[in-house]
């Protein structure tokens, strides 16, 4: 079966073909560095890591960027309220988003671009823009002229009164059209700033984007990702300038955006105090977890976030480590994902569906009595785990990591008085020792040999 993907260009799923099989290139709108990360930022960035696994595992080389928005007046906002460098702020926060993406299993993309390491480029693009007639300077600005590109408003499918609602645009006297957007504006001495053709300045947040990937992908890419709330007007804007800077050319082949993240049905919001992000929820659960609970609504689908939803993704990975831990011993298989795991991602990142196939691959990995058949599923169980960037562990470190909140001496100690009440046949004092572990969490399980093993509970 071929890659099928949802457009949000066409409004339809589509066959992925891409312009060069030996080079296919995708760029997802990255963080902007001024805070930590909540937990819905985190989606798109797992969304289009199963993109990029599964893409790995299909083409010889597959070039992903991911920016940095390291220039933005929300960071000069920062920077200026916590009396400190702006660069301060942004080298704190890209290495925070860092360790929290890859505590969620999300690979390093190919190329990290920051958008201050490319501003030369972003002021040459500026440059063909006005030199082809759909950009112009006013009072120190560079403006997008909207009218001069018919295409505007194709991504978002928006009629142009809602556009320029939509937009929230800033009303001035120096603009040609009320929907036209900045290129370029000028910087206060107190604000970053370089100099440019029309003096001392800083982008606008569209170009930045539009440059990097010209940069580190060429002038049309094949995907281009992001977050539903990007589709207006920061991709369509997008779209326009990059389109109109390369004579027309197609800027992305395929849009794909993932739906919103909610808190108990409502959008999150600062106002509301629901915001979660993602290294307050590490303190209190795996990563691979959070990863997990990401990934089990379908990615164009809202995901309602809940302390329930990260409890059954653990329980439920809880369940497949314990079913490779029993067959440590047995090495794996090597061999691809089970055929039903691969159509469900090739069916639009069909992830809740691959879910289901790892469930079922479980199940009968737990059912398996002969060696070789159980190396044959271990090495699918696995397989498929790697392709949403679970079930990658030893199965000892995941159970191992969940012990570390409970003093393990203290029930070890539990055990061997409880062990000893047995012997001795003082069944109640046995009793009132295995209640005393349960509401510390913990599980035991007294084994054929006579051991006592202990888990966390689920």
């Amino acid at each position: 079966m071929s890659l099928i993907l949802y457009n949000t260009l066409t409004r339809t799923k589509e066959a992925f073909t891409p312009a060069d099989p030996a080079r296919v290139t995708m760029y997802v709108c990255g963080p902007t560095v001024y805070n930590y990360a909540h937990i819905g930022n985190a989606r798109p960035a797992v969304v289009f890591d199963v993109l990029f696994r599964l893409l790995q595992a299909r083409y010889p080389k597959v070039v992903y960027a991911r920016n940095y928005t390291d220039v933005d007046d929300k960071i000069n906002a920062a920077a200026k309220e916590q009396n400190i460098a702006i660069e301060v702020i942004t080298r704190k926060f890209m290495a925070v988003y860092q360790e929290d993406m890859a505590a969620l299993g999300v690979l390093t993309p190919t190329v990290e671009p920051c958008a201050t390491h490319h501003i030369a480029e972003m002021v040459a693009m500026i440059e063909a823009l006005v030199a082809k007639g759909h950009a112009y300077e006013a009072e120190g600005h560079v403006l997008f002229n909207v009218p001069s590109f018919e295409g505007y408003g194709q991504l978002s499918g928006r009629n142009r009164d809602d556009m320029i609602a939509g937009a929230r645009v800033e009303v001035a006297p120096y603009k040609k059209d009320p929907a036209d957007f900045v290129l370029w504006k000028p910087s206060t001495p107190d604000l970053p700033g370089w100099d440019s053709p029309w003096g001392r300045g800083r982008p606008g947040w569209h170009i930045e984007c539009s440059a990097m990937i010209e940069k580190h992908l060429g002038e049309t890419i094949d995907i281009h990702g992001g977050g539903h709330d990007l589709i207006f007007p920061h991709h369509e804007n997008e779209l326009a300038q990059g389109t109109c800077a390369h004579g027309g050319a197609p800027y992305a082949r395929v849009w794909m955006h993932n739906g919103f993240l909610t808190m108990s049905r409502e959008k999150m919001s600062k106002s509301l105090g629901n915001i979660k992000t993602v290294h307050e929820l590490l303190a209190d659960a795996p990563g691979e977890a959070l990863r997990w609970a990401l990934l089990s609504a379908h990615y164009r689908q809202p995901l309602d976030w809940s302390d329930e939803t990260v409890t059954q993704a653990k329980r439920t990975l809880d369940g497949a480590y314990r079913a490779l831990e029993a067959v440590a011993s047995i090495n794996a298989k090597a061999t691809q994902a089970p055929a039903a795991m691969l159509e469900a991602l090739d069916d639009d990142l069909n992830t809740p569906r691959a879910m289901a196939e790892i469930a079922a691959s479980v199940k009968a990995l737990n059912s398996a009595s002969d060696a070789g058949e159980k190396a044959r599923l271990k090495g699918e169980l696995l397989a498929a785990g790697a392709l949403l960037g679970v079930l990658q562990q030893n199965p000892a470190d995941w159970f191992a990591d969940q012990t570390k909140a409970v003093d393990g001496a203290q029930i070890e100690a539990l055990i061997a008085d409880r062990n000893a009440a047995r012997k001795a046949r003082d069944f109640k004092e046995a009793d009132r020792l295995r209640t005393a572990i349960a509401a510390i969490g913990v599980v035991i399980e007294d084994r054929p040999d006579g051991t006592t093993k202990w888990r966390m509970a689920e």
